[in-house]
Parts: structure tokens; sequence; C-alpha cells
């Protein structure tokens, strides 16, 4: 009866797994970033930037491309951070 219950409760635990999954930002694609149409408004942006790790987000503006650039601080280190249409947040 427990090895039913486990095999019951497994899509909940996925199901409920997927949203939280889907909201973080820290994923970077290799070839990000990406230019495109870029619906984030600049306190998206920065809050998705700093949820990537970065802090300190100054400068932040959206080139004719449609990428958001700015500069932060990783660690101890300062420097070029990105945002591609996708969320993908990226370093120069």
């Amino acid at each position: 009866m427990k090895h039913t219950s486990v095999l019951l409760a497994l899509p909940l635990v996925l199901l409920l797994g997927v949203p939280s999954t889907l909201s973080q930002t820290t994923t970077t694609d290799p070839k990000a970033p990406a230019a495109g149409a870029n619906s984030f408004t600049e306190a998206q942006a920065k809050d998705r930037i700093e949820k990537a790790g970065y802090r300190s987000v100054t400068g932040l503006r959206k080139d004719d491309q449609g990428i958001w650039r700015a500069t932060a601080t990783k660690g101890d280190a300062q420097v070029n951070v990105s945002l591609d249409f996708r969320g993908n947040v990226a370093t120069q």
C-alpha cells in the first residue's frame, strides 16, 4: 500500500515543482544574449538579474536589439551583464 501512495504522490510532486522551476532566472543559454522583442520592464529586468545572483545593478538600459544591459557585481568582481527576451542572464 505504501508503494501505491508513493506512485500516486509522484505526479503531484512533479507538478508542484514545475512552476518554481519555470520562475527561476538563473539558467543561461550559451547563445545568450539573443536579440528579440523584449517585454521586460526595467524593474523586471533588474529583478531577474538580481535573482541570478548579481547585486549593485547600475546603468540598466535596453539596447536597439532588445537586450537589457547593465553593470553589476558578482562576488568581488564588477561585470557587464545582459538579459535577453527569453530571460537569459549572461556576462560579457
